[in-house]
């Protein structure tokens, strides 16, 4: 493992810095992409590198503004990445879906995701065939 040195830089701050030629080893980050049902009945996507302790966050309303006022909530959903920006990325994915392509998705029905993922006027025109 490398040996960090404390070392200043030109500004005068104190960080830690490797000493030349060794090679700094990065730890990868598991990640998650959950979705929660709130009590209002809508669903909030989000991610993280700890699923236990954000879902006692969101419970505790320390979480995000949107399920503090939507308490209490349940995990509904989440997926299981080796990389925190892999769940991060697809978080913005499922974020931008419809709530029946998100129920699809819960609910274990994936063939259905790709006619839900059509557009209205590409479903009139597949009506129209």
């Amino acid at each position: 493992m490398a040996e960090l040195v404390e070392a200043t830089d030109s500004y005068g701050s104190l960080r830690q810095a490797q000493r030349p030629g060794e090679q700094k080893k990065h730890k990868v980050m598991k990640g998650y992409m959950y979705i929660l049902e709130c009590a209002s009945g809508h669903y909030y996507t989000g991610s993280t590198n700890d699923l236990e302790r954000r879902l006692l966050e969101h419970q505790n309303g320390e979480g995000a503004n949107f399920t503090k006022k939507h308490l209490p909530v349940k995990l509904v959903y989440y997926e299981e990445f080796l990389r925190i920006d892999q769940a991060f990325l697809r978080e913005k994915q499922v974020q931008g879906w419809s709530r029946r392509k998100k129920e699809a998705l819960i609910n274990g029905f994936c063939n259905k995701l790709p006619e839900l993922s059509l557009a209205y006027r590409d479903l009139a025109l597949q009506q129209q065939k």
